[in-house]
């Protein structure tokens, strides 16, 4: 049985981090992925929809000003745009192996299992860790409806060689947003099949109202309550059977995508065998990270679901795991002012508390919120969704959320992630000379 001082399940970002961390400290590190090296967001997630967000961004931009002094016909080529995402993708598993063996970090290609507490096995070697850390992300939640089989999951999406006419989303979450935006702007004609009162869920009631106007601006069929019952393979097409208010529906597509969520990617461990206690499909964790019922066994990234399921949270879990296992237990992880974005085209985000929760924390709270398409940053682009939502501690001048929806709002939203996480008050954002103009520049304005 082959010993290190740390075993790292998976090979995101988490991961990375975490492993890397240990290594340098000196300690023996492996990892082992059974998929390709690099993680979601590199591969499957953040990175390669970005790309594909970029050419449906250069689309939409020059169709917002066709109006105004931009002339001439623009169209996505979806085989190129799929080839530009792979010239970033395809190296990423390569140059992971690279920077792993660089490292003195030893990888192992299979899926991981636990056989005991401090052991797994990986392709028929057995390892054992002084430290175990699962970091295996996410993976599509399962459906369970009759054809199921027949719905691509968001992977798959991003390497589609041609992009085909009718498309149906699975759900209502960011990557049905994201995918549809783009898929939108690419020609095809979408419909979202969403079984709550409206799309995205995590992101303010209001923005995401508005929100939706892009979605009609631009095509989007969006039909909320609408459960989907079965999946038929027809001849050439898909028949999606709904229920809905109305009683039973049929949607016809030529692709029909699940984008009805995610779940951790931790049931094939074997969990049991290495006693570690589960609650409620979740890893139990203390407030290290660290499992409460085997203590050398720490989680970070989506898979220790503590965070928001983001990346930079991914990072963060890394970095404090790494610290426990190299110091001993003594860091926390802080989720204080982490931004959340769902890069439609305009993108909706979040930071800091909701305006029910707000309400709640606040004896005085004042809330500032309009829809803007008026001011400048709008007009300068054509962009007829624009408006914003922040939530003040009257008492303390702090903010305590920030909801911003149009042009630059993705950038934008990590300075208000910065004055939660750092404490600054409304009166400090608006003392603060931002360039202009820029969106940032709005910021006096909305607080």
């Amino acid at each position: 049985m082959q010993a290190f001082d740390l075993i790292v399940i998976g090979t995101g970002t988490a991961a990375q981090v975490a492993a890397g961390r240990v290594r340098k400290a000196g300690r023996s590190v492996a990892v082992i992925d059974h998929r390709p090296f690099g993680g979601t967001c590199a591969l499957r997630g953040c990175d390669p929809k970005k790309m594909l967000v970029s050419g449906a961004e250069a689309v939409d931009w020059v169709r917002r000003m066709h109006k105004h002094g931009v002339a001439g016909d623009i169209h996505i080529d979806w085989q190129q745009l799929i080839a530009f995402k792979r010239t970033f993708t395809d190296p990423i598993p390569r140059k992971m192996e690279a920077s792993f063996a660089k490292q003195d970090i030893e990888a192992f290609h299979g899926l991981a299992r636990f056989t005991a507490p401090d052991a797994v096995m990986v392709e028929g070697r057995a390892l054992k860790g002084r430290a175990i850390v699962i970091a295996t992300g996410a993976r599509s939640v399962p459906l369970r409806f009759s054809g199921a089989g027949h719905a691509i999951e968001s992977d798959a999406f991003l390497e589609l060689e041609r992009l085909p006419e009718r498309i149906v989303m699975i759900g209502g979450g960011y990557i049905a947003a994201e995918f549809s935006h783009i898929a939108a702007r690419a020609g095809a004609k979408v419909i979202v099949l969403q079984r709550a009162a409206r799309m995205l869920m995590r992101f303010d009631a209001d923005l995401v109202g508005w929100l939706m106007e892009k979605f009609s601006e631009i095509g989007i069929d969006v039909r909320t309550h609408n459960t989907v019952t079965a999946i038929e393979h027809v001849g050439d097409e898909f028949r999606v059977h709904t229920e809905t208010p109305r009683g039973a529906g049929t949607v016809l597509a030529d692709l029909v995508v699940h984008t009805a969520g995610r779940v951790l990617d931790i049931f094939d461990l074997d969990l049991a065998a290495a006693q570690i206690a589960m609650d409620d499909g979740r890893l139990r964790l203390n407030e290290f990270l660290q499992s409460v019922s085997n203590p050398i066994v720490y989680a970070a990234g989506d898979a220790a679901a503590k965070g928001p399921p983001l990346t930079p949270v991914s990072s963060h879990d890394g970095r404090v795991v790494a610290a426990n296992i190299i110091e001993g237990n003594g860091h926390r992880p802080d989720y204080r002012g982490v931004p959340s974005v769902a890069f439609t085209l305009p993108p909706i985000t979040a930071v800091g508390l909701s305006e029910a929760e707000a309400r709640e924390q606040a004896a005085k709270l004042r809330i500032n919120s309009a829809k803007v398409p008026g001011w400048y940053t709008a007009r300068r682009v054509g962009e007829s969704v624009y408006g914003y939502k922040t939530l003040t501690d009257e008492d303390t001048g702090r903010i305590l959320g920030a909801h911003l929806v149009g042009p630059h709002a993705d950038e934008v939203i990590n300075l208000f992630g910065l004055a939660i996480r750092h404490g600054l008050t409304a009166n400090d954002l608006k003392a603060t000379m931002f360039a202009y103009p820029t969106g940032a520049s709005d910021i006096g304005s909305m607080v």
